[in-house]
């Protein structure tokens, strides 16, 4: 398995990983399509690399998991800014206009951050797209940034957090190969499935 994973880990042993990483996860708030969190996973799975080489009698050198984690949430909470003062500057007028959803977002968003829960914040950064609409909705609102980037940063490293514990941890469980890598994004799935029902939840 650790053959298979060569080319993963030839590029982690890189510094680009940390620039790819950071770009994927910038982007993806414009583009939800992109494997934002694939790559984190992959990247913080070729991180485990090290035990299995020194059994292996070999010497990897690999990314950093904390710079790893640190990347991956400082690079989320700049593309929710972005994305925050575009919509600010009417950046998503047309689109509220022609969508209900994105409409009826905007108001439980609003309403969520003004009663201090901003926990739908962290929570939506776990679902597919859950960011992008959060983060459009907030600077369309034109909700304060004290009441928004807060929560933006905790749901950030809360993500980046549990993606790299995924990667990593699954790895020096299950080794570092496909195997580890599929089931951590199995699981990666499965928590944005639930945070999509939440989500989706009328509120109490």
């Amino acid at each position: 398995m650790l053959e298979s994973f060569e080319s993963v880990g030839s590029l982690a042993a890189s510094p680009w990983i940390y620039g790819l990483v950071a770009l994927s996860v910038l982007l993806d708030v414009f583009l939800p399509v992109l494997p934002s969190g694939v790559l984190v996973i992959m990247a913080s799975t070729a991180a485990a690399l090290p035990a299995t080489a020194a059994a292996a009698g070999r010497a990897t050198q690999v990314p950093d998991i904390l710079a790893l984690t640190l990347c991956a949430a400082t690079a989320s909470v700049l593309g929710d800014l972005v994305a925050y003062r575009l919509a600010w500057h009417g950046g998503l007028d047309r689109a509220l206009a022609r969508s209900r959803r994105l409409t009826l977002a905007q108001e439980r968003l609003g309403t969520a951050l003004s009663r201090g829960g901003g926990a739908l914040v962290v929570l939506a950064r776990f679902a597919p797209a859950g960011r992008s609409v959060v983060s459009f909705c907030a600077g369309a609102a034109q909700r304060p940034a004290r009441d928004f980037l807060p929560w933006s940063a905790l749901a950030g490293l809360s993500w980046a957090s549990f993606s790299v514990a995924l990667g990593y941890f699954g790895a020096q469980w299950m080794g570092a190969g496909w195997v580890a890598t599929g089931v951590s994004l199995a699981a990666l799935v499965a928590v944005g499935a639930v945070a999509t029902y939440l989500v989706r939840r009328e509120p109490a």
